[in-house]
C-alpha cells in the first residue's frame, strides 16, 4: 500500500510548474514505545488538561491559545485572528534561487521529505526541473507552508525524484560563541597533533549508514520480549570509572598502539583463515587420492 502524502501542491520554476506530493523521508514506526499504565489495573492512562491554579479539568470547548506577555499574564488569540496572518500561497513551492550545496550550513538542516510528481501529467515538467538541477549541481531554495507555518526548503535531485529538506530560520540557532568563547587555547606540541593524526588515519573509513546499529533499541526489544515471557530482568553491575590519571601524550601513544594491534590481529585472523582453508583443501585432496 502506497504511503499517504503529507502535502500536495505545485512545484514552480519561473513559468514551469507541476503538481507534486511530499512524503516524510524518516519514520519512527520501528522504535520501541512505552505507554503510561495503571500499575493496579494494567490499563492505559489517559491524559487530561487541568487548570494550573484551580486544578479543575478543562473541557475541550474551554481550551484556547494564549501568548505569555509576562509571568502568568497571557493575551488570548482567537482562531479567526490566527487566520488573518495565514500565508495565502500555502500549496505552492516557488523556487526563488539556486545556491551551491557546500554553502548550506549543516546546522540549518531540519526535516527531510521526498518530493515526487503527482500523476502522469506532471512527470514531464518534473523531469525537466529535476534534470536541469542535476546539470547545475546546485540546491534550490523555496518557500513552503507546512502545518500553517512558512518554511524555507532546500531541494536537490535524489535518484528519480527530489529531496526537500526544510531549513531552520536564523533565530532558531544558538550563537556558537556563547559556548566556545570560554574554551582555552593551550599549547599543544606538534608531536601530539601528529600522533592524533596517526590515530585518525587508523580509523579512516567511508560513510556507510548500513553499519549504524541502534544497540539501545535492540536491548529494549530484548528486554520487552524477556519480560513478556515471564523471565526476570537482571540488573547489570555498575562499571567503575578508572581513577588513574594518564598524561595526554601517554594516552595518544597507547591509542596508537591499540590501533596497530587491532590491525595486526585482523591481519593475523585473515592469515590463519587462509592457512586453515589450505590445510582443509590439502586433506581433501589426500583423501581423494587414497580413495582412488
Amino acid at each position: 500500500m502506497a504511503p499517504r502524502a503529507y502535502w500536495k501542491g505545485t512545484l514552480k520554476l519561473s513559468l514551469v510548474s507541476c503538481p507534486v506530493v511530499l512524503y516524510p523521508a524518516t519514520t519512527a514506526a520501528e522504535k520501541t514505545r512505552f505507554h503510561l499504565i495503571n500499575r493496579e489495573t494494567g490499563n492505559r492512562l489517559k491524559q487530561q488538561m487541568v487548570d494550573s491554579e484551580t486544578g479543575d479539568v478543562v473541557e475541550s470547548d474551554q481550551k484556547g491559545r494564549g501568548y505569555e506577555l509576562r509571568k502568568g499574564k497571557y493575551v488570548e488569540i482567537e482562531p479567526e485572528e490566527l487566520e488573518a496572518v495565514q500565508i495565502e500561497s500555502n500549496h505552492t513551492i516557488d523556487i526563488e534561487s539556486f545556491v551551491p550545496s557546500e554553502e548550506i550550513d549543516q546546522r540549518y538542516l531540519n526535516h527531510p521529505y521526498y518530493i515526487a510528481p503527482d500523476g502522469k501529467a506532471a512527470v514531464d515538467a518534473f523531469a525537466v526541473i529535476r534534470d536541469a538541477m542535476k546539470d547545475q549541481d546546485r540546491v534550490a531554495l523555496a518557500k513552503i507552508v507546512l502545518t500553517n507555518r512558512e518554511h524555507i526548503i532546500a531541494i536537490e535531485p535524489l535518484g528519480k525524484g527530489l529531496l526537500g529538506t526544510t531549513l531552520r530560520f536564523p533565530y532558531e540557532l544558538r550563537d556558537e560563541t556563547e559556548f566556545f568563547d570560554d574554551i582555552k587555547s593551550p599549547k599543544i606540541t606538534k608531536d601530539m597533533v601528529e600522533l592524533a593524526g596517526h590515530i585518525l588515519h587508523t580509523k579512516a573509513a567511508h560513510f556507510d549508514p548500513s553499519k549504524f546499529k541502534d544497540d539501545y533499541e535492540t536491548a529494549l526489544k530484548a528486554l520487552v520480549k524477556r519480560k513478556a515471557s515471564g523471565k526476570t530482568i537482571e540488573l547489570p553491575a555498575r562499571e567503575e570509572r578508572p581513577s588513574n590519571v594518564v598524561s595526554l601524550m601517554d594516552a595518544l601513544k597507547q591509542s596508537l598502539k591499540g590501533g596497530k594491534k587491532t590491525a595486526a590481529k585482523s591481519h593475523a585472523r585473515r592469515a590463519t583463515g587462509r592457512r586453515q582453508a589450505a590445510k582443509k583443501a590439502h586433506r581433501s585432496t589426500a583423501r581423494h587420492r587414497k580413495a582412488g
